[in-house]
């Protein structure tokens, strides 16, 4: 994919709640919404990815959604605002770190105060209308 735009994707509290008996990714058909429409790179930096491979990832998420995704954040970061330093590193990595970004995420301290990347969920109900509309005017830009 050509796109120089990144979304960083978490799925426990994003793609579905992390309350006891919610469903796994009941609220990934929300993406497949917004990727029938537009485009950009998707990278998980889910904690899943160190349990789970990503072809089998892969075939979790809506069949819309899967040509956009192009791989998982490295390493785990240990230290304060993990996630976040883990997708800096990821761009650094590849020579992308002047590329645009979002992270679709519940967890807020894991990011800088006042990040303006982050797209923060509610970890009760995972992705909304509200954080589709942020993540579509982000991606109209």
């Amino acid at each position: 994919m050509t796109c120089d735009r990144f979304l960083f994707l978490d799925f426990d509290g994003v793609l579905h709640p992390t309350t006891h008996g919610s469903s796994l990714f009941s609220k990934a058909h929300l993406l497949e919404e917004v990727f029938s429409k537009h485009q950009c790179n998707i990278v998980i930096s889910s904690s899943w990815r160190f349990h789970v491979d990503l072809a089998e990832i892969k075939l979790r998420l809506p069949d819309a959604i899967q040509p956009y995704i192009i791989g998982v954040t490295g390493e785990a970061y240990i230290g304060k605002y993990s996630r976040y330093h883990e997708i800096v590193c990821y761009l650094y990595g590849r020579d992308k770190h002047l590329a645009e970004w979002r992270a679709l995420d519940d967890s807020w301290i894991e990011f800088p105060e006042g990040c303006k990347n982050l797209i923060r969920c509610n970890p009760n109900t995972g992705i909304s209308d509200r954080e589709v509309e942020l993540l579509i005017d982000w991606l109209k830009k």
